[in-house]
């Protein structure tokens, strides 16, 4: 309690006092002088002038906007859809998150042994 007592003492005390402007606020900034710029720079920094050399192919065509008539819907190294390990680790993790809700997925694809296990658990002994 007193420790709730002191907090809104201390919040009621600093509501009566002025506070100043942040460092990053505008009233903070227009207090500030503007910086006073020359004609000739005294160091000329070389990076601020454009490189001398064209920029290459590959970092052009990074900038360049892309149409809709030469770009396919895909990238080509994005095509991974028909890949069946994906195919495989997405149908087990849809039955591994149905399991923890408690539904039995039947989830099955190619080259599977889920039907030899199958086979093998119903057959009668000898």
């Amino acid at each position: 309690m007193r420790d709730a007592i002191a907090r809104a003492l201390s919040r009621a005390l600093s509501l009566l006092v002025p506070r100043r402007p942040g460092r990053h606020s505008a009233a903070f900034l227009a207090d500030r002088a503007e910086p006073v710029r020359t004609e000739e720079p005294v160091h000329v920094d070389p990076w601020s002038r454009p490189w001398p050399t064209p920029a290459p192919a590959h970092v052009r065509d990074l900038y360049a906007p892309l149409r809709g008539e030469d770009v396919s819907l895909t990238r080509p190294y994005c095509r991974v859809g028909g890949t069946w390990e994906l195919d495989v680790i997405c149908e087990r993790r849809r039955a591994a998150v149905l399991a923890t809700l408690g539904v039995d997925w039947p989830y099955g694809y190619e080259g599977d042994q889920f039907e030899a296990l199958a086979a093998a658990a119903t057959a009668v002994p000898a």
